[in-house]
């Protein structure tokens, strides 16, 4: 079985299994040659969508090593799509400070190309000081997994061919054109004429090899500043197991949020499965807290049908998003009443959102957040009680309050609001007066106080407000609110639209209650 892509006309092989390349099949041969060694070679067309999203998979099971995991893309620009210089892309790892969590250098590649193997992927791996000798080597090197020490690798590298410098295009022909075939080769040669000759990438890449340049490697996701791991001598199944662990996880990066007098917002908990699978947990904050105990009911209520399948090998844990918390001054205990301080009532009221968010779902647990509209229905908008910002509900560049400046004060505001206004008859004395009585849901209500009316205009500046052709903005949609009580002391919010007309009456609405 091989896979084939179209590179300039015609169809090369980009990949062959192990039968196809015992037939003498090999990446890069066109697949006419192909089929002259072997007729009965089964073929299939490269999918790189598909191939990517394997990629990112492995990625993700990969980061039970080390957070800092890339897809690496060099070799898949290098091979021109049928893998001339060693195969197609391949993944990043850097495994500075982790390699003693899994029994040293060797344990740990060891372990990551076995289990490669084990799930049906033929795997090659190299580990060295910088990236661009590993990548030489894991594609190049003699043997499938090889561990070369800071001191070898010049060493290492003069045997390989100058593919292995991830050089392609003309200047790798070049070199092959006058028998400059071995890495070895170049290192012989005067740095300034080959730079002259063969441009200076070969030079780059070079260097690169050889850790006289820095190459960074930026990893798939952002790297939490704080962030904290348990790797399991035996992989783990029961939910006490592994509670008990995140307990201990979250206790270590409680003590690094209080000494950066930080507090989390959002936290990611990822566990690693003995089949390659992972899943995440995550929780959100309304405000910012580094309480373990809170934090771990909000992890927990999260996995309660968790399922550890053949079990669990590495838990991490990350603050992927803090916030400045800070100290505050606690009251001392007073026998003579049992209510809450202000500071404490706020604490539970965030702690059982927090919760609520959990359950329901960040999206379900909404907050009012203000908008710059002095129209009582625009005043505000309902958006996720974590989201900090919301841009949909941005205010227009005509909502700034410079534009308000000198505007007269407006008149208290009920504590609700229906959500559409419904129509209600009105007696008045005076056609443009406040009601002296009003119907509204079959019940007719005696006013005893009136006051106003408050007048508002539509904002002619937006879609929504604008006017048919021919009125006024003082003949539509303008509102006259009077805030009005009856005589049993309940107070509403009711308004007329648009200005007297002796031609047609006015049409009154209720919009609100007043406390």
């Amino acid at each position: 079985m091989a896979t084939v892509t179209a590179v300039h006309g015609g169809q090369r092989i980009a990949a062959a299994n192990d039968a196809a390349r015992s037939q003498g099949i090999s990446p890069g041969m066109a697949l006419a040659d192909a089929r002259a060694l072997y007729p009965s070679l089964g073929v299939r067309q490269m999918a790189p969508e598909d191939d990517l999203e394997t990629l990112k998979r492995l990625s993700r099971a990969a980061m039970r090593y080390t957070p800092w995991v890339s897809i690496d893309p060099l070799g898949d620009k290098a091979s021109n799509g049928f893998g001339s210089l060693g195969g197609d892309a391949g993944l990043w790892l850097d495994v500075s400070g982790c390699a003693h969590l899994f029994g040293g250098e060797a344990a740990l590649l060891a372990d990551l190309t076995g289990r490669f193997e084990n799930h049906g992927f033929h795997a090659r791996a190299a580990m060295a000081p910088m990236p661009g000798a590993a990548w030489a080597l894991a594609r190049f090197g003699e043997i499938g997994a090889s561990i070369v020490a800071p001191g070898d690798v010049r060493e290492a590298l003069a045997p390989l061919p100058v593919a292995a410098l991830r050089i392609a295009g003309r200047a790798a022909e070049a070199l092959q054109r006058v028998g400059l075939r071995r890495i070895d080769d170049l290192l012989q040669m005067p740095r300034g004429p080959l730079a002259r000759r063969f441009g200076r990438e070969v030079l780059e890449r070079l260097d690169q090899a050889l850790g006289k340049t820095d190459e960074p490697i930026s990893p798939r996701r952002i790297i939490p500043l704080i962030h904290a791991r348990r790797v399991f001598a035996e992989p783990i199944g029961r939910n006490e197991d592994i509670e008990a662990a995140t307990n201990g996880l979250l206790n270590h990066i409680a003590g690094e949020l209080e000494t950066t007098g930080q507090g989390v917002r959002r936290m990611d908990l990822t566990l690693y499965r003995v089949d390659n699978s992972t899943q995440q947990v995550r929780i959100g904050t309304a405000r910012p807290v580094r309480d373990a105990a809170h934090i771990a009911r909000l992890f927990r209520d999260k996995m309660e049908d968790f399922d550890a399948g053949f079990g669990v090998e590495v838990i991490a844990l990350a603050a992927t998003e803090t916030a400045s918390l800070a100290q505050h001054q606690g009251e001392f205990p007073d026998n003579s009443t049992s209510n809450l301080s202000f500071m404490d009532a706020g604490e539970s009221a965030a702690r059982l959102i927090d919760r609520l968010a959990g359950r329901l779902g960040p999206t379900s647990v909404t907050r009012l957040h203000a908008r710059a509209s002095h129209l009582p229905e625009r005043a505000s908008r309902a958006i996720p009680v974590f989201k900090e910002k919301d841009s949909s509900t941005a205010p227009d560049a005509l909502d700034s309050p410079d534009l308000w400046r000198g505007a007269p004060r407006r008149g208290p505001r009920p504590i609700r609001l229906l959500a559409q206004p419904t129509a209600i008859d009105v007696m008045a004395p005076v056609p443009d007066g406040p009601p002296v009585m009003f119907r509204w849901r079959r019940r007719q209500y005696k006013v005893t106080n009136a006051d106003g009316p408050e007048r508002i205009a539509p904002e002619w500046w937006r879609r929504s407000g604008r006017l048919p052709p021919g009125a006024t903005t003082l003949e539509h949609g303008t509102r006259d609110y009077y805030r009005i009580e009856d005589e049993s002391g309940k107070r509403y919010w009711l308004y007329r639209e648009g200005l007297y007309r002796p031609d047609r009456p006015p049409r009154w609405y209720l919009h609100g209650f007043f406390a």
